[in-house]
C-alpha cells in the first residue's frame, strides 16, 4: 500500500511527492461515514464534518478523469481557483485581515495623511468638500478637445455661443456638446461644475468611442469599473503602507556628532532646504516607523545635502547607507560628494560599486559590504543584485527613481518595509507624485532656489545649423561649456562631423551608454576639467553631472523625449551665477503629436525655478496614468479619462472608512441546504486515506481561502478529477469560505427566494453588486436590513439551486480586493 501523504499545502512545496498513484488502499470490510450529529453516533465521535454516507463495495475499482494538459478546466471551481491564484500571486503577502481596533486606528491615521497630501498640492484646482477637483474650465476648451460629463459620459466640444431660452428672451451662454447620437447642449454654469477633459494614458487622446444620450446606463457601468480600480487601488496602497508602519526599529540618537557635522555645510541653508532637514531628522529620530520620504527639489537647490546628513545620522548608529543612483556618471558624482564630505572621518569608509571597476575590485568591495567594512555603499542597480549581501543596512537613498526598470522598483519597494529610504527627485514619477499628494507617503519640497542661481532662459524653435552654431558661438566667446544632447546614438556621429566642421579648434567628444566603461569615465573626467568644450551625448546627462561651467544645452528632437526627461536636462545647465540657455529644437510643428506639443508648451510655461513638482503634476496628465498604476489600471482610467478618475481617486480616499467588509467566523456561518450526496465507494476506496483527507478539507476551508484552493488542486493532481458528489461537497467548502469573507452568517432558502444573513452596509452592497459580471445574478439581489435577498423565477432544484448560490458568492467574493477586511 502506499504511504499515507498530506494534501494540505505546505510551504515551499506546492505539488506533495505522492508514490504510486495507481495503487489502491486495502479494502476494508464495511465502512460507513456519517454526519457527526447523525443519532447513531450522538455528537461524542467527530467522524467527518460532511453530511456524506458511502458503502463500500468489496474490490470495486474507480477511474478518475483527468483532463489533457490542452484542455482548459471550465468547471465552477477551478475558474474560482485559478481567480483566487491570480490574486494572490500580485501580493508578496496575503491580504491582511485587521481586527476592528487596529481598522479604527488606521482609519484614521489615513485621513489624517489625506489632509497632509491634499495641502501639499500646488496649483489651481477647485477644493470643494475637502476634495480637489479637476472639472475643467469651457473657456478654457477648444473646438474638437474632447470631454467627459459626469452624468451623460464622453462627448466632443463643439463651441459656446448665446442662444435665448424658450420661456426667456434674455440671451444665456451655453456649450455645445457632440455625442455618438446627437448633439447637447448646457448653460456655461452647469457646464463648469460637470465637465472634465478628456486624456488617455496612451499617447491618442481619441477616445474609442462617444458616449449615447440615449444609453445613459452605458456610462454608468463604464464609472463603475472605474470605481472599483480605484477602491483596489486603494485598498492595495492601505495594506503596503500598513505593513510598514507594523515594523519597528529603535529611533536614532540626536548627538552633538550630528550638530558638529551639519555646521560643516559651507552654504547657508534655504528655508525649504532647512525645513527638509527637520522633517528628515525628526523621520530618524522621533518615530520607530522606518522613514519613507520623498525629497522634490529642482536641479541644484540642495537635495544631496538632506541625503548626506540622514546618512551620517543612521552611520553613526553603525548601520550602513546605500545609494542608488540610475546611471554609473551619477553614481561617480554621488561617490565623489559623499566621500570629500566624510573625509574628515576617517573612520566611516565610502565605497563605489560600477562597472568602471575590474572583477577583483568589485570583489574586494562585495566583501567588504559584507563583513561590514564599508558603511557607505555607492552605485547604480546592481547595489540590487542578489550577490550584494549587506551586514547592517540602515538607510536607503534613491535618486531619480523614475529612471529604474520594473525590476528595480519592485526591489526598491520591498526595501521599504523594513528599513529607512528617502528618495531624492526633481521630477518624481507619477506614482511617487501620487503617493505624496495623497498623503500614504511623506514629502518634503524644496522649492525655493539658492541665492545665487539664475532663471533658465528657455528657447523652442524649429531645427536650423544656423540657430546651433549661433548658440554654440555665442557660449564659446564667454569661456563656458556646452552640452549637446541627443534622443538616440545612431545620430552622435552626424552632429559631431557638423560640429568639427563648424568649430575645427574646439575640443568635442561623445558620451553614450555604450561606450567601453574607461573610455566613458575618461570623457567625463576630461570634460568636468574643463578639457571638453563641446559633449554631445544622449540622455545619459540627464541625472547628475553638475559641471559649474557648463550653461548652455542644445536638445535636439525634442519631440523624443519625455517632459520630466526634457525638466532633468534642461537642469543640467545653470547651476552657477552666470544665465543659462537651453536650446529645445524640433523638426516641424507639423510632424509632432499634440501630445508632444502640449511637453513643450509645458516646459515653457515652468521659466521660473523651483518648478518641477507642479510640472511633475502637469506630467501627470499628459504622459498619462500607465506608469502610475501599471498597464491593468491604465485600462480603467480610459473609460473616465484622467481627470475625472484622479478626482474619483480622491473621493474614494475621503470615504476609505465606507469600504470595509467584516468577516465572520468559519465555523459560524450556517449553509441550511438538504443536500447530502453520497460519495461512491469505489471512490472511497481510491482515496488513500478517506477519513484524512475529508478532515484535512474541512480544516484549510477553515483557514482561508488560498489554502483550501490549494487543498482542492492538490487533491485533483493526486486523485484526478472528483466525482460530481465529491464536487457537491467541495462546492459547499468553498461557499461557507466565501460567505465567511464577505460577512453572510447563513444562508438558506425557502421556495423561490433565497436569503443571506449578513453584517455588510449598504454602500458596500452597492459596490459590491455593481462591480458583478453577470447580469443575473446582480439584478436579482437586494439588500433588506440584515438580509441579502434573491427572488428566482421559479423554485430550482437542489442541486442547481447550490450552483445559483456558488456562482453568486464567487462573484460577490472576486469584489474583496477592493474592500478593507477585519
Amino acid at each position: 500500500m502506499a504511504s499515507s501523504s498530506s494534501l494540505l499545502p505546505r510551504p515551499q512545496l506546492r505539488t506533495p511527492l505522492i508514490s504510486n498513484l495507481n495503487s489502491f488502499p486495502r479494502a476494508w470490510s464495511l465502512f460507513i461515514l456519517t454526519h457527526p450529529t447523525h443519532p447513531k453516533h450522538g455528537n461524542k465521535q467527530k467522524l467527518s464534518p460532511f453530511a456524506i454516507s458511502a458503502v463500500y463495495t468489496p474490490r470495486s475499482t474507480y477511474t478518475p478523469s483527468k483532463p489533457s494538459k490542452t484542455e482548459p478546466r471550465n468547471d465552477p471551481i477551478s475558474v474560482l481557483n485559478e481567480r483566487i491564484r491570480r490574486e494572490y500571486s500580485k501580493k508578496e503577502v496575503f491580504r491582511t485581515v485587521m481586527n476592528s481596533e487596529e481598522a479604527g486606528k488606521y482609519m484614521r491615521m489615513v485621513k489624517e495623511q489625506q489632509q497632509k497630501g491634499l495641502q501639499k498640492l500646488k496649483g489651481d484646482r477647485e477644493k470643494k468638500d475637502g476634495v480637489f477637483s479637476y472639472r475643467v474650465d469651457p473657456y478654457t476648451l477648444r473646438s474638437g478637445d474632447y470631454v467627459v460629463h459626469k452624468k451623460v459620459g464622453i462627448g466632443r466640444f463643439v463651441g459656446m455661443r448665446f442662444d435665448s431660452g424658450k420661456n426667456s428672451s434674455q440671451a444665456t451662454e451655453y456649450v455645445f456638446i457632440e455625442y455618438a447620437d446627437g448633439m447637447a447642449k448646457l448653460p456655461v454654469n452647469q457646464a463648469s461644475k460637470m465637465l472634465y477633459r478628456y486624456s488617455l494614458p496612451s499617447e491618442t487622446k481619441k477616445p474609442r468611442t462617444l458616449s449615447k444620450l440615449s444609453d445613459t446606463a452605458a456610462w454608468e457601468r463604464r464609472k463603475v469599473k472605474g470605481k472599483v480600480a480605484i477602491q483596489k487601488m486603494v485598498v492595495d496602497l492601505m495594506e503596503l503602507y500598513l505593513q510598514r508602519l507594523k515594523q519597528r526599529r529603535p529611533a536614532y540618537l540626536k548627538t552633538p556628532a550630528l550638530a558638529e557635522f551639519e555646521a560643516q555645510f559651507p552654504y547657508e541653508p534655504t528655508p525649504d532646504q532647512k525645513q527638509a532637514f527637520i522633517d528628515v531628522e525628526r523621520d530618524l529620530t522621533e518615530q520607530e516607523t522606518p522613514m519613507d520620504r520623498l525629497i522634490c527639489g529642482d536641479v541644484g537647490f540642495g537635495k544631496t545635502e538632506v541625503a548626506i546628513r540622514a546618512i551620517f545620522c543612521v552611520v553613526s548608529a553603525k548601520k550602513q547607507a546605500m545609494v542608488l543612483a540610475p546611471t554609473i556618471v551619477l553614481a561617480k558624482q554621488h561617490f565623489d560628494v559623499i566621500s570629500e564630505r566624510f573625509s574628515v572621518y576617517p573612520d566611516i569608509k565610502v565605497g563605489l560599486l560600477s562597472r568602471f571597476q575590474t572583477k577583483a575590485e568589485k570583489e574586494e568591495n562585495l566583501d567588504m559590504i559584507k563583513n561590514g567594512s564599508l558603511d557607505i555603499i555607492v552605485g547604480t542597480h546592481s547595489l540590487l543584485g542578489d550577490r550584494v549581501t549587506y551586514n547592517n543596512l540602515g538607510l536607503l537613498v534613491v535618486d531619480e527613481e523614475q529612471r529604474f526598470g520594473v525590476k528595480q522598483k519592485e526591489k526598491i519597494a520591498s526595501f521599504k518595509t523594513s528599513v529607512d529610504v528617502l528618495t531624492l527627485s526633481a521630477t518624481p514619477i507619477p506614482r511617487t507624485l501620487y503617493l505624496a499628494l495623497t498623503g500614504f507617503r511623506d514629502a518634503s519640497l524644496i522649492s525655493t532656489p539658492p541665492p545665487e542661481r539664475v532663471p533658465i532662459k528657455t528657447h523652442l524653435s524649429s531645427f536650423s545649423e544656423d540657430k546651433v552654431v549661433s548658440a554654440i558661438k555665442y557660449e564659446l566667446d564667454r569661456g563656458g561649456q556646452l552640452f549637446y544632447v541627443l534622443p538616440r546614438i545612431k545620430g552622435l556621429d552626424e552632429v559631431m562631423t557638423f560640429l568639427a566642421e563648424s568649430f575645427p579648434n574646439v575640443e568635442i567628444a561623445i558620451a553614450h551608454g555604450k561606450l567601453f566603461s574607461k573610455q566613458l569615465e575618461d570623457t567625463m573626467e576630461k570634460f568636468a576639467l574643463g578639457e571638453i568644450k563641446i559633449l554631445i551625448c544622449t540622455n545619459i546627462v540627464e541625472s547628475g553631472l553638475d559641471i559649474q561651467n557648463a550653461n548652455t544645452i542644445i536638445i535636439q528632437d525634442v519631440q523624443q523625449f519625455g517632459l520630466a526627461q526634457l525638466y532633468q536636462l534642461r537642469g543640467r545647465v545653470g547651476r552657477a551665477d552666470k544665465e543659462a540657455h537651453a536650446y529645445l529644437f524640433y523638426p516641424d510643428k507639423g510632424l509632432l503629436s499634440d501630445q508632444a506639443l502640449e511637453r513643450l508648451a509645458a516646459i515653457e510655461e515652468c521659466r521660473e525655478l523651483g518648478q518641477g513638482f507642479q510640472l511633475a503634476e502637469k506630467d501627470m496628465g499628459i504622459r498619462g496614468f500607465g506608469a502610475i498604476f501599471g498597464e491593468q489600471q491604465s485600462g480603467d482610467v480610459g473609460n473616465v479619462g484622467v481627470d475625472l478618475f484622479f478626482e474619483m481617486l480622491f473621493e474614494s480616499l475621503s470615504k476609505v472608512e465606507d469600504h470595509c467588509v467584516v468577516s465572520v467566523p468559519y465555523h459560524s456561518v450556517q449553509v441550511d441546504m438538504n443536500i447530502n450526496p453520497h460519495l461512491p465507494s469505489d471512490y472511497i476506496n481510491y482515496l488513500e486515506n478517506p477519513m484524512k483527507i475529508l478532515s484535512d478539507a474541512e480544516r484549510v476551508a477553515e483557514k482561508d481561502m488560498w489554502s483550501l484552493m490549494q487543498f482542492t488542486e492538490n487533491l485533483r493532481r493526486q486523485y484526478g478529477k472528483e466525482p460530481r458528489s465529491m464536487e457537491i461537497l467541495l462546492k459547499k467548502l468553498y461557499m461557507r469560505r466565501m460567505a465567511a469573507d464577505l460577512g453572510i452568517s447563513r444562508i438558506y432558502s425557502l421556495g423561490k427566494m433565497i436569503f443571506m444573513k449578513t453584517n455588510m452596509s449598504k454602500k458596500v452592497f452597492k459596490l459590491m453588486t455593481e462591480s458583478m459580471a453577470s447580469d443575473l445574478h446582480r439584478k436579482s439581489l437586494v439588500l433588506e436590513g440584515d438580509q441579502i435577498k434573491a427572488e428566482l423565477l421559479l423554485e430550482l432544484p437542489k442541486e442547481q439551486l447550490l450552483n445559483w448560490i456558488f456562482q453568486c458568492l464567487a462573484e460577490l467574493h472576486a469584489s474583496l480586493p477592493s474592500f478593507i477586511k477585519y
